[in-house]
């Protein structure tokens, strides 16, 4: 039996945006050995490359082992064990994914500062003066590495919760049959068999680590993000900028080599039916120990940074914020535009790129497959890659205007958003294309070939079949886009155009400016925003949990 349209124009268009989310990176790397308007490069080499090299190797030396903690943790005590509590804490543990990093950073350093709540309040107590005690600094590296880690488990504990669920229930109940008590098993068998997911949540959470700017930026904490913004703004030099940008990029690769690597030596074969393991009834002091051990994360990580959002914002409204009400509604709309715009694209280049590669050939999936690693790649290298091969192609389309007509047009793409939302769509395009695909393997290929042997061409065979039975995957990889370009603060910050802020930039420019209070109104609203993809998640663990009950 032949494949179904082997040839289409769908296959054109995947390589063209295969080459669209690759020229970004592109850029980065020919600069990498090109020569800059100075000798900025030798500057950044003698000078501050080795605090960048050290600070993100510690960051994520730290970060690795606060997430793998507190993610590995939370799986084991909510898939493995059972005390009163726990459907509540499966989901629960799952809100901190809704708080930015540079979010969480702006709410502890007004609670933990030296004018803030928690100081003042000892000073008060215990009648101290300033340099009668000691208390640590939130702005500092080992704060920047307690927040990523309380904002990043949630990728731990997604995927280990996942391991720990449908990997060798039997390996875990004959360890339990031997003697081991909980801690025991939990060491010599749950560990190892979840050391592929737990590699794996690490390098999202590190990742993400790296790709930040606002909560670095912020703590005061110099790493490659914030020394492409000083290269590129301070310095105006887009090659060192760039080479910056490369080295990051190296970074990332670094990452996920050393993921795929482990992930590669790790191999466990279930024979067991994937039958899941009966959970421990914890009662008792243990019981209590796993609430707790289950709250703390949500408490640091969500609850109390979202009350001390509430409250800042609550105590800037009235009067005076009444100039800042009217400029949230710009700062709104900037954002949802934005965020509507990308996610739309999204998920229809989604959509044709998931069909264009369903007869398996290898040129589409190839493509498919250069689109995903956009995710991979930070926010401010995609700016810098889009900015450089893009405000070229700018001046050139103005002299050509202006050669034909006599009138300077100005800078078409970097000018508006346009350059903006294509760097969107090189960056979180491969997370639209995941959830798209998983929808398209529901549908089978029988009814393909039933709308072809009834003459219908690919495009109506994409519009007629798969539209309607796709909507619902469509409509989560566009709520996932949104979410991704509300809270997206690097690339935002410099490729936006002039004059234009959305809640991300604003929030990140107030908190710059010791502005907490009037920031805490646009930080909530991106909180609000980032708790919709939660809500999914969850329906999905009680979805699941359902199913199984049934069982």
């Amino acid at each position: 039996m032949s494949r179904p349209f082997p040839f289409s124009p769908l296959k054109v268009l995947s390589l063209a945006l295969a080459v669209l989310v690759a020229l970004p990176v592109l850029a980065v790397g020919i600069n990498l050995f090109a020569a800059g308007t100075g000798d900025t490069w030798g500057h950044l080499m003698a000078t501050v490359l080795p605090e960048y090299v050290a600070n993100s190797v510690w960051l994520c030396l730290g970060v690795g082992i606060g997430v793998a903690a507190m993610g590995t943790g939370a799986a084991w005590l909510v898939a493995l064990n059972d005390f009163p509590g726990r459907r509540v804490a499966e989901w629960a543990l799952l809100l901190p994914m809704a708080m930015p990093a540079y979010v969480l950073a702006y709410a502890y350093t007004d609670f933990l500062q030296f004018v803030g709540p928690v100081q003042t309040g000892l000073r008060e107590s215990f009648g101290w003066h300033k340099g009668d005690y000691w208390f640590p600094e939130v702005r500092s590296l080992g704060g920047a590495i307690v927040l990523f880690s309380c904002v990043l488990y949630p990728y731990v504990y997604l995927l280990v919760r996942t391991a720990f669920l449908e990997r060798a229930g039997g390996m875990i109940e004959a360890a339990r049959a031997l003697g081991l008590n909980p801690w025991q098993g939990f060491w010599r068998v749950s560990i190892p068999l979840a050391r592929p997911a737990i590699a794996a949540g690490m390098a999202l959470a590190l990742m993400e680590t790296l790709a930040d700017y606002g909560t670095v930026a912020y703590f005061a904490v110099q790493t490659f993000t914030t020394g492409i913004y000083r290269a590129w703004f301070s310095l105006g030099d887009r090659v060192a900028a760039a080479q910056l940008a490369a080295a990051l990029l190296g970074f990332v690769a670094l990452l996920i080599l050393l993921e795929r690597i482990s992930r590669g030596r790790a191999r466990y074969h279930d024979n067991t039916g994937r039958r899941r393991a009966t959970r421990q009834v914890l009662t008792g002091g243990n019981a209590l120990l796993a609430q707790i051990g289950c709250a703390i994360p949500v408490m640091i990580g969500f609850l109390l940074p979202a009350l001390l959002l509430l409250r800042l914002a609550l105590g800037e409204a009235g009067e005076e914020s009444v100039g800042f009400a009217e400029r949230f509604v710009v700062l709104a709309r900037n954002s949802f535009v934005l965020a509507a715009l990308a996610a739309a694209l999204a998920a229809l280049l989604a959509l044709l790129l998931g069909f264009a590669a369903r007869d398996g050939r290898r040129l589409a999936v190839l493509a498919n497959r250069v689109v995903g690693l956009g995710y991979a790649v930070p926010g401010s290298v995609i700016a810098v890659g889009v900015l450089i091969p893009v405000t070229r192609l700018d001046h050139w389309l103005a002299a050509l205007w202006q050669q034909l007509t006599g009138a300077n047009p100005g800078l078409i793409l970097t000018g508006g958003i346009a350059a903006l939302v294509y760097a969107y769509l090189a960056r979180f395009l491969a997370i639209a294309l995941q959830t798209v695909e998983a929808g398209l393997a529901r549908i089978t290929p029988s009814m393909e070939a039933a709308a072809q042997s009834l003459g219908s061409s690919p495009g109506e065979t994409l519009r007629r079949v798969h539209l309607p039975l796709m909507r619902g995957s469509l409509l989560t990889a566009a709520l996932l886009v949104f979410v991704d370009v509300m809270k997206e603060l690097p690339a935002t910050l410099v490729m936006r155009p002039f004059n234009f802020d959305t809640l991300a930039t604003q929030t990140f420019t107030l908190a710059a400016d010791e502005r907490l209070a009037e920031a805490s109104t646009a930080a909530l609203a991106i909180v609000v925003v980032g708790l919709l993809p939660i809500i999914l998640l969850a329906r999905q663990i009680s979805a699941g949990r359902s199913q199984v009950s049934s069982c």
